[in-house]
């Protein structure tokens, strides 16, 4: 709301459920006003959180900035409610969101037993999940009995959800045009060196999934990413069959962890990590639990402890900064194509040429 331009707001509702709570013996806190204290400190860190995370530094620049996209908005709701935001796929108006409001408020009234929209698990007659029966029974056997059947009757059914409106992928299609000989058309050969494949940590999906998509990307002739959490110095050499499990492309993030010159000199591009990911939702954390020693050993960091990267480098706070770390880089591995991850925001252009 702040970010939408409000000047105040007394979240009335959030503070009488917490109250409840209170009173039901939910929260081990003595009165209301320790309450309504304890959650204007965390919304106010959160709030200044996100601001860090988008370069902001005071209120009066965060509050109107509309630095949001919707999703699943109709223009009709934008145009009245939120101007100027952008919803680039349209999707529901007033009509829906006030009989979705309708069915929430009949809830209330409804039967002693609340009822299991399956918001979060599947069930029958409620959310439409991805991970349903029918997708998981199928995958389960292709992997368990090496069933190529029951693997297409997966992907079959996968696919029929998404073009169910479970993904925006399944919303879209290719636009049919004129076919052209195939001989004016690049060669699989040259296409599949620009699939990509993410840049995750191997710390995140685990060393042996790191490791298998920079085998596949090294036959294709393709580039695999480190993600942020460096890379055991014994995948730089082949493997006795031939195979490469060194990624291409070499990640310096804001934490810098596991990069050391060893690192940076096997690499073919360095990729500078300005934005981040969705890691428990903030992104550029991996929880204690993930932090064991052969990470840590990577990482150089302590088994156990958990690992954030800070939202800003605080090396970069300016283009010439940028400048300067690109430089240095260079300076590493002078061979390494240099290249920056940014963020992709509606709106927003070139931000920095170097």
């Amino acid at each position: 709301m702040t970010g939408f331009g409000a000047d105040a707001i007394n979240p009335y509702l959030a503070f009488e459920a917490l109250w409840q709570a209170r009173r039901d013996n939910m929260i081990d806190i003595k009165s209301d006003d320790a309450i309504v204290a304890a959650y204007r400190k965390g919304v106010g860190k959160g709030m200044l959180k996100v601001m860090a995370k988008m370069g902001i530094s005071t209120l009066e620049s965060y509050k109107g900035a509309q630095i949001f996209e919707a999703v699943g908005l109709a223009q009709a709701v934008m145009d009245k409610c939120f101007f100027k935001t952008a919803s680039r796929i349209d999707g529901v108006g007033f009509d829906t969101l006030q009989s979705e409001g309708e069915k929430r408020h009949q809830l209330a009234y409804h039967s002693e037993t609340l009822d299991n929209l399956g918001q979060y698990h599947w069930r029958s007659g409620g959310e439409t999940h991805m991970w349903n029966p029918a997708t998981i029974a199928n995958l389960q056997l292709a992997a368990r009995n090496n069933d190529e059947s029951a693997y297409w009757a997966f992907a079959k059914h996968a696919n029929e959800q998404g073009t169910r409106n479970s993904t925006l992928r399944g919303l879209m299609s290719f636009k049919k045009g004129n076919p052209i000989a195939i001989d004016a058309v690049e060669s699989a050969q040259e296409i599949v060196k620009r699939f990509a494949t993410g840049a995750m940590s191997f710390g995140s999906i685990s060393a042996e999934s790191h490791e298998s998509l920079a085998i596949a990307m090294n036959r294709l002739g393709g580039k695999s990413n480190t993600g942020e959490g460096g890379e055991d110095a014994k995948r730089w050499t082949p493997d006795a069959n031939g195979d490469s499990r060194r990624s291409a492309i070499k990640q310096v993030a804001s934490g810098r962890f596991g990069v050391t010159i060893d690192y940076l000199n096997n690499a073919d591009e360095i990729q500078i990590k300005v934005s981040q990911g969705a890691k428990p939702g903030e992104g550029g954390e991996l929880p204690g639990t993930k932090v064991d020693a052969g990470i840590a050993k990577i990482r150089h960091s302590t088994p156990g402890v958990g690992l954030i990267s800070p939202p800003p480098h605080h090396d970069i706070y300016s283009i010439e900064d940028l400048s300067q770390l690109i430089f240095d880089l260079k300076r590493s591995n002078p061979a390494a194509r240099i290249s920056v991850k940014l963020v992709a925001e509606v709106g927003v252009g070139t931000i920095a040429a170097v």
